[in-house]
């Protein structure tokens, strides 16, 4: 990544299995991902993600587990 993309503006983007990612704000989302509203350079992107992603399991893992513990 160049450092003219790193000062270009992101978003914070969620899938299915509740994974985050980046993505550049001037490009369409692709298909299976969703914006969650939350906007910044590219740093300021994977910082909030960081923090907000505290458990990296994916979605239909995490439910398969709970159900096991039930």
């Amino acid at each position: 990544m160049s450092g003219d993309d790193a000062e270009q503006n992101h978003k914070v983007v969620i899938n299915q299995e509740e994974q985050y990612s980046i993505w550049l704000a001037e490009r369409g989302i692709p298909p299976g991902w969703r914006a969650i509203g939350f906007c910044g350079t590219r740093e300021a992107c994977l910082k909030y993600i960081d923090k907000i992603w505290t458990d990296m399991r994916p979605a239909s893992l995490r439910a398969r587990l709970a159900v096991r513990e039930q």
